[in-house]
């Protein structure tokens, strides 16, 4: 059993909340637009660190992090990667990947938009966990935590950041 902590679009914004909602994570994944190496670095001495890299972040976070990830974490194949946009209208980028070998999670970020969908065709369950930095024209930052164990996602819990 693993217990995630998902955000995305820090744009460089580092928050103590962070640390509190995260503490009890076992990984910390970010699905894009992390904003500078800085803070990616910041994650990494905190928790286990996964990450893609945005259409914000530079030449060191690119270097540092791919576009897309895929990886297995209890029995749970994740596809992560920064623009993927929603079940029904996948960006063209990743429509491909998704369509030819469906993960059981697709991550993505970008929008500022928290959602959670399944996508019954895919049989996938998508998340999007919003933007928890400041920029961008979201009102309410976001992050998420769940739990991946044996094959299963559960315990998928919403937190607002209220300043």
């Amino acid at each position: 059993m693993k217990k995630i902590g998902l955000l995305s679009d820090t744009h460089n914004w580092w928050d103590e909340k962070y640390e509190k909602y995260f503490s009890d994570c076992d990984e910390i994944w970010h699905a894009g637009d992390i904003g500078s190496m800085e803070l990616a670095l910041r994650f990494e001495a905190f928790k286990p660190f996964r990450a893609v890299y945005g259409n914000i972040d530079d030449s060191k976070v690119r270097a540092a992090y791919p576009e897309f990830l895929r990886f297995t974490i209890e029995d749970v194949d994740v596809l992560m990667t920064h623009i993927g946009g929603y079940p029904g209208k996948y960006d063209p980028r990743v429509r491909s990947i998704l369509y030819s070998k469906p993960p059981k999670l697709f991550i993505s970020g970008h929008s500022h938009i928290l959602k959670v969908m399944f996508d019954k065709k895919l049989n996938c369950l998508h998340i999007n966990p919003g933007a928890a930095g400041k920029y961008g024209f979201h009102k309410v930052r976001t992050l998420i935590r769940f739990v991946v164990d044996k094959g299963n996602i559960s315990d998928l819990e919403v937190i607002e950041l209220n300043d």
